[in-house]
């Protein structure tokens, strides 16, 4: 496996955390290919903000650039 499809498959959120904050909130047990999904989605929203960081001609992601 190549270090870029290492990046593009690693989980990005704690999985502990998550599956906590579900069960407190909701009372439901999460699925392990939830932390797979919730990744890509993570994913996809880092890229746009870096996007976002680009086009303002910035080297540094801001929280402003997630929305």
């Amino acid at each position: 496996m190549t270090e870029t499809t290492e990046l593009s498959s690693e989980i990005l959120v704690v999985a502990s955390k998550l599956k906590k904050h579900i069960k407190e909130n909701a009372g439901m047990n999460t699925s392990a290919s939830v932390m797979n999904v919730l990744s890509e989605r993570v994913r996809e929203m880092c890229n746009q903000a870096i996007e976002n960081a680009k086009s303002d001609g910035r080297k540094t992601v801001m929280d402003r650039d997630f929305r």
